[in-house]
């Protein structure tokens, strides 16, 4: 599994909501009244799976005996609590936030003796004795492969802090004259499992988070809470996290045991038979209808009672609930969210 690290905000009016501040929201761009949480996301088979989330705490915010932490003490604090939940990771991605946190974050993934791949800033410093300098190798070209199956032709070159170390940092653009902001990157690389020529593609997983944040805030309503307390709050999270581990445990890396193609569901006129994560989250809203509109009538049932009627629904809910594969039911959502 490769591991993500991410954060993410949601602009909220006032000061009654817990931890809420003007600060910097990231889907917005700049500063604004607002909350945020550092979140952990698996890559597994090409499949995007939540594992944590962990609000941010603003110093001014703090309650009566909490502590300060920084977004990427609290990013390093839920990967030691992942591992103690038993979860392996091949590859760490993140942000340059995290890539130039070297006490509180860095020296944690040295630590815990995981692989990473981190984002740093271009002006990135190490300190060096007197007689070296920092030093760029010539550029070469590498394949950059997406999750599509297109290629694109990319440039690599390495920066050399004095002497060549067990940390590697290397440039990585489309363009190596203009070096275009959209499209440039500089990497800090702890990884050596991974070959020279794949570090472009590996690195490139790290959008995956985008699109996990993406389905959980427009599909599943991330930000959509009404309370002001973060105990709720939190619930309300662990609701959205909850649901969206579900529809991906649905894919097809994950069914190997009970391929949903080959039952009889996917004979519903409006069953979605398309790869990736919304089509899943569809077509196990077809699987609830039952359910939903039984219990939108069971209550007219009691002042016109229909017996066949009744049992009709009790039948076609218990036939889906034969869409559960065995690992669904086995799971223990407790051991997946280190917040609850």
């Amino acid at each position: 599994m490769i591991l993500l690290i991410d954060e993410t905000g949601d602009c909220k009016k006032g000061k009654s909501t817990d931890y809420v501040k003007r600060q910097y929201i990231g889907n917005v761009g700049k500063k604004e009244n607002g909350i945020v949480a550092v979140t952990a996301y698996g890559l597994v088979d090409g499949m995007i799976v939540p594992l944590s989330f962990e609000v941010y705490k603003p110093r001014e915010r703090l309650k009566e005996g909490e502590e300060y932490q920084s977004k990427p003490q609290i990013a390093a604090t839920m990967i030691r609590q992942l591992q103690a939940l038993g979860f392996e990771f091949e590859l760490v991605l993140a942000d340059s936030l995290y890539g130039e946190s070297k006490v509180n974050f860095v020296d944690v993934l040295d630590e815990l003796n995981l692989p990473y791949i981190l984002a740093i800033r271009s002006n990135h410093a190490l300190w060096l004795p007197q007689d070296q300098e920092v030093y760029q190798e010539p550029w070469q070209t590498f394949k950059r492969t997406f999750s599509n199956g297109t290629t694109e032709t990319r440039h690599m070159a390495e920066v050399i802090y004095g002497k060549s170390h067990r940390k590697q940092y290397w440039l990585l653009t489309t363009d190596p004259d203009t070096l275009p902001d959209n499209s440039t990157s500089y990497v800090m690389v702890c990884a050596p499992a991974i070959k020279l020529k794949d570090i472009g593609d590996s690195y490139g997983f790290r959008t995956w988070i985008e699109y996990g944040l993406k389905q959980a805030k427009d599909a599943l309503g991330w930000a959509d809470f009404r309370m002001t307390r973060y105990e709720q709050i939190e619930k309300w999270w662990e609701l959205v996290m909850s649901t969206f581990l579900m529809v991906s445990l649905f894919a097809d890396p994950f069914n190997d045991s009970c391929p949903l193609a080959h039952q009889r569901f996917s004979q519903h006129p409006w069953w979605n038979n398309q790869s990736g994560w919304k089509n899943l989250l569809n077509n196990l809203r077809l699987v609830i209808q039952p359910l939903v509109c039984f219990n939108w009538l069971k209550h007219w049932l009691t002042v016109f009672p229909i017996a066949s009627l009744q049992l009709g629904f009790e039948q076609l809910t218990q036939k889906m609930n034969q869409f559960i594969c065995p690992r669904v039911h086995q799971l223990n959502l407790q051991l997946i969210f280190s917040s609850a």
